[in-house]
């Protein structure tokens, strides 16, 4: 194979949520290098990271195992039989059944790469030995402590070409252990994409609220289009529903070319929600009826954000311009979105300002004074009288004051 030739790779890999991250990762950047990506899962099941669509894919199932072991017992009876009775010895039979039907498909592969120690590695080895290809094998951590197979793992590792382990403390390890010559383990950390992953100043906004038309989703996203700065990025919370008013969220995101702008956290509630609110920059809802006459009453995710001192930037919709006091546009007037986010994106004291004030205005407006209204006609139609309400300590007193 000449030096710029493309390596074919066969990778025994578990797919069992997806990839790891640090494995799709990997092998990822080996394909953008000019290799060709063939895996052989154990397990496969959709996950964040699943196969690109270059790489071939070997799933495997009962019935095709079934033939790819008879066939190659009638072909190859004494290679079979003398590797199903070392497999039977070593408890690794599952192990050689499965390595017999991808050997069936790894002809072609220049190397064998097991991604971890484990049974991906006996996999492995057993399609070693029936293909007489070389085998590398990179080693984590958990294999070291929780082999499900130490007397097997012992065995596979000896016949690797080239071990790989992440750390020098597992090389270590892997000598104090199993006794392996540290000479033949090679200590490569795992790699990340500098570039993708760097310090990066964002100016985030935040929605929060189902996918429905009134919510204005779609607004908020053309506004950002129109702003096309890479600084923005928007925070979408929520998550679709089954109504004639539902907006496909991450396919507008798509369609506009966003996608590197937006994240999606689906539904949130508690302290990972509360975690939303305090990290954003500005909240953004750009509310307006829908197509269908609906409106919102009074937004509970408004009175949220500025619960938790946030500025707040809305529409001229329904009740909101009653308590919201800055900044509101029309409703879906894009052009005036987009400037009244560079206008809290250009004043970190402008942001500071609405937010101390949004704050004031929640106490005065939604406090739990409020439901005591609610309760106190509950109990009067019940005939009861009113509940009288403890003294506050000074303490108590003390803290309400610093926090409304």
């Amino acid at each position: 194979m000449s030096t710029n030739s493309a390596m074919h790779l066969g990778v025994v890999a578990s797919v069992k949520h997806g990839f790891e991250h640090f494995v799709h990762r990997e092998l990822s950047f080996f394909e953008s290098r000019g290799a060709k990506i063939s895996v052989y899962p154990t397990k496969f099941q959709a996950g964040l990271y699943g196969p690109r669509p270059t790489w071939n894919v070997y799933r495997w199932g009962l019935i095709s195992l079934m033939f790819a072991n008879l066939g190659t017992l009638l072909s190859r009876p004494a290679s079979y039989l003398r590797l199903l009775a070392e497999a039977i010895r070593h408890r690794a039979v599952v192990d050689f059944v499965l390595a017999v039907y991808f050997a069936g498909k790894m002809r072609d592969v220049d190397l064998i790469y097991a991604t971890f120690g484990d049974r991906k590695l006996f996999i492995a080895y057993f399609c070693k030995q029936l293909l007489n290809k070389p085998l590398i094998c990179t080693i984590h951590a958990y294999e070291i402590y929780e082999n499900p197979n130490p007397v097997m793992f012992a065995r596979a590792v000896a016949a690797c070409d080239q071990i790989t382990t992440v750390t020098n403390y597992n090389r270590e390890q892997l000598k104090s252990r199993y006794g392996i010559d540290p000479r033949r383990i090679e200590v490569v950390r795992l790699s990340i994409d500098l570039q993708t992953y760097r310090p990066e100043r964002k100016f985030v906004v935040l929605i929060v609220g189902y996918f429905a038309q009134k919510k204005g989703h779609r607004i908020l996203l053309e506004a950002l289009r129109k702003i096309d700065n890479s600084e923005f990025e928007l925070w979408v919370v929520g998550t679709g529903r089954d109504s004639a008013d539902s907006v496909d969220v991450k396919a507008l995101a798509a369609e506009m070319g966003l996608e590197s702008q937006v994240a999606f956290f689906n539904g949130l509630s508690g302290t990972a929600l509360r975690a939303v609110y305090h990290a954003c920059d500005v909240f953004c809802l750009p509310s307006h009826h829908d197509d269908h006459g609906g409106a919102e009453g009074f937004p509970t995710v408004i009175i949220e954000a500025m619960a938790c001192g946030k500025p707040v930037i809305s529409t001229r919709h329904v009740e909101i311009p009653a308590i919201v006091e800055q900044i509101l546009v029309d409703e879906k007037d894009v052009d005036g979105l987009a400037d009244a986010l560079l206008q809290t994106y250009r004043s970190a004291d402008l942001r500071e300002q609405m937010g101390e004030r949004n704050r004031e205005l929640a106490a005065e407006h939604f406090s739990h004074s409020n439901v005591k209204r609610t309760e106190a006609m509950m109990r009067a139609a019940c005939g009861l009288p009113p509940l009288v309400e403890p003294e506050a300590s000074p303490v108590e007193m003390q803290h309400e004051s610093l926090t409304t």
